[in-house]
């Protein structure tokens, strides 16, 4: 087997036979529209008004806010701001980064999802004026609107690791599954040689608040399970570095996942988070409780700390004190992501300053929200939408089974297929849904159709 491919997975594996047979019973379209759980985009007759909305970024957040207000407004005049032209189907860049899928399965353009009779400006915002109702971009043009929604998505911010380099992500056992398709991939060949040869892999995340919190815990599963399958397991060490005291926030998952590490023979570190590297040395350099620690490498997985942007950091909407200031965060009451400052300001994904939600699976359950309390307004009326923190991650523990992990604010599992798919299993039906399933959701949400 060449160093770059994968083990083909047998069809049944991971699942029991009625759990598979169920499953396939619904069909793929049937499982399909259950994981979309459509809600109601707009009412039959579309609301009246020459309202003034600009949405700052042209993610996921924003298409699919932008979709179900053009389908809910008439007359509105609806503008998204982003520069960058192609759109990243990002929850895919773990399976380029394992050998799964190529690149080119997420990549995509901003312009395919963009709605009828919304504006798209292909500028940065570099200035977000909440008192003056109006956003100015880089190149000096002026968006004065009636509301704004903030997604900006964040930032990585690589810098804040001494000695980082992403050009070199994918050479001399560098990895970095979240900087681009192009270093996912480069990521892929660079586990690829390490399970070739063996030695240490360093696997972490860091201390501010990130998207997908899973990610890092899913890459360092399937490290796990390439080098079993390639035979080399036993020439390596595989060590997961926690940045506080807990594997996941949510208390029943990490205790599973601390389970599931411990049997697989990965070592983990707690309170380590990433301050330093030499990439030359092969070096990674820890702050811990006991101060500094060096930790030699052959493969690791960088992991950056995450913030705002830069324009939002530096404008007033972040929070100005407490947990979310430091990196941010946009200062929104966690259930109508309203902004407790500004009344016409809004947040969705990985921007909002909230307890949990930076995954595309809560930007689908914060869209509605957040329509419905800018119809309310526009309507006079008050709205009882709130969004709970429900939040998902395909939880990957080896090539051909996951755990389907899905939680609200309060830690309290959320199954959306109770009866079928134990949240806290590894089965194969959850692969099959992260794998192949996903991605049609996740478009048909970017088209307001979810």
């Amino acid at each position: 087997m060449g160093k770059n491919a994968w083990p083909a997975m047998p069809v049944e594996a991971g699942t029991t036979g009625r759990g598979r047979r169920a499953f396939l019973g619904l069909g793929v379209a049937g499982a399909a529209g259950l994981i979309l759980s459509p809600s109601q985009t707009a009412a039959e007759e579309k609301l009246k008004s020459p309202v003034r909305i600009v949405i700052a970024g042209a993610g996921a957040a924003g298409l699919a806010v932008a979709a179900h207000l053009a389908a809910c407004l008439d007359g509105a005049r609806i503008t998204l701001i982003d520069a960058r032209r192609p759109h990243f189907y990002q929850p895919g860049f773990t399976l380029v980064a394992a050998g799964i899928k190529p690149t080119a399965y997420v990549v995509s353009t901003t312009r395919e999802y963009l709605p009828g009779g919304v504006e798209l400006v292909e500028e940065m915002i570099a200035e977000f004026d909440p008192e003056g109702s109006k956003v100015v971009t880089a190149d000096g043009h002026v968006h004065p609107y009636d509301f704004l929604i903030v997604a900006t998505g964040l930032q990585l911010d690589y810098a804040a690791i001494d000695g980082m380099d992403t050009e070199l992500i994918g050479r001399n056992g560098l990895g970095s599954i979240y900087h681009s398709p192009a270093k996912a991939e480069a990521t892929w060949r660079a586990l690829s040689d390490f399970a070739e040869r063996g030695g240490v892999g360093v696997f972490l995340r860091p201390g501010s608040e990130m998207k997908c919190a899973g990610a890092p815990l899913k890459y360092t599963f399937f490290a796990d399970d390439y080098l079993r399958r390639r035979g080399t397991r036993s020439k390596a060490e595989i060590i997961y570095h926690a940045n506080n005291k807990v594997l996941f926030s949510v208390p029943i998952v990490h205790e599973k996942v601390r389970m599931l590490y411990e049997e697989r023979g990965i070592e983990t570190r707690y309170q380590h988070q990433l301050a330093a590297i030499d990439p030359g040395r092969r070096l990674a350099v820890f702050n811990t409780p006991e101060g500094r620690q060096e930790v030699g490498y052959d493969f690791i997985n960088v992991v950056p700390p995450m913030r705002a942007p830069d324009a939002v950091r530096n404008s007033p909407l972040p929070w100005r004190e407490g947990a979310w200031a430091k990196e941010g965060w946009l200062e929104v009451d966690k259930h109508s992501l309203r902004h407790q400052r500004f009344a016409n300001v809004f947040a969705i994904g990985d921007v909002a300053g909230v307890p949990k939600g930076k995954t595309a699976a809560s930007v689908k359950w914060q869209v509605p929200v957040v329509v419905d309390h800018l119809l309310a307004a526009l309507a006079g009326r008050e709205s009882a939408a709130a969004y709970d923190g429900y939040s998902s991650c395909p939880l990957i523990t080896r090539y051909g089974r996951a755990m389907l992990v899905e939680f609200d604010y309060r830690d309290n599992l959320r199954p959306s297929f109770p009866g079928l798919i134990a949240p806290l299993e590894e089965l194969w039906i959850t692969w099959l849904i992260k794998t192949t399933l996903l991605k049609p959701t996740y478009i048909s949400m970017l088209r307001g159709r979810a």
